[in-house]
């Protein structure tokens, strides 16, 4: 069971977006072999999905060669297609706490604490329940406004930023992470929106380093947000583990 001390109002980032993207960076540094296996294990357990399911991905790959006008009607007909992004849909709900634990990591090396990979798992102990609601629901906004000719997502991702540290340094409730990480966005929404937008190309430059450089620059944007916190709510104080 864990409780959770008052916060301690200590100096973090200024409130700027320079000043919190390199406090990220860092943090980052000394923990990115956590992040790094953290996101590992996610993948993993992500592409253990297509041979439970039967979908065969090069029949997708076919499809969309031989008939790209049509793939979107005839790719549902693919056997095994449907099942698995049923399945991948729901792992992705249940891997959400990771997120939760590299942010929780962030703050224990922020207060020189010792780290343990154990502590990336600190959200299926913690919060479990609301972290998962507010991941469908975040989730929901951003693949809706995304959708809109994707510059609207990017308008939309600072109200979102604060949402996890949200969820694991106040326990608060899916609902209440959201209100309240969308009322301080909406009253400092510029230095918000240049902070999400500088993690976010940041966490997909990797992208252009052969393409799985994405798996150490990715875990960055979990950072920002850790940090992005700080500035706004102060530094929290260590989480107590009661046995």
């Amino acid at each position: 069971m864990e409780t959770f001390q008052d916060f301690k109002q200590s100096n973090g980032p200024e409130r700027s977006a320079g000043s919190i993207i390199a406090h990220a960076f860092d943090i980052y540094k000394g923990i990115f072999l956590y992040a790094i296996g953290a996101l590992l294990l996610m993948f993993l357990i992500s592409f253990l999905i297509q041979p439970i399911s039967g979908f065969r991905s090069e029949e997708l790959l076919e499809e969309i060669q031989n008939s790209p006008e049509t793939v979107s009607e005839n790719m549902w007909s693919i056997p095994g297609i449907r099942t698995y992004y049923g399945l991948s849909g729901l792992i992705s709900l249940l891997l959400a706490p990771i997120y939760v634990g590299i942010i929780y990591i962030a703050n224990k090396y922020n207060l020189n604490e010792r780290l343990d990979f154990s502590d990336i798992f600190i959200g299926y102990k913690q919060n479990f329940l609301n972290i998962v609601l507010y991941s469908l629901l975040s989730s929901i906004i951003l693949a809706v406004s995304f959708a809109m000719c994707f510059v609207p997502g990017l308008f939309v991702l600072p109200f979102l930023m604060l949402g996890y540290p949200i969820l694991l340094f106040e326990n608060a409730t899916f609902s209440d992470a959201l209100k309240k990480s969308f009322n301080l966005a909406k009253e400092n929404y510029g230095v918000f929106l240049g902070t999400a937008l500088l993690g976010f190309l940041v966490s997909i430059c990797g992208v252009f380093l052969c393409g799985i450089g994405i798996i150490f620059t990715m875990p960055i944007f979990l950072v920002v947000m850790y940090s992005l916190y700080v500035a706004y709510c102060g530094r929290p104080r260590p989480i107590i583990t009661k046995d």
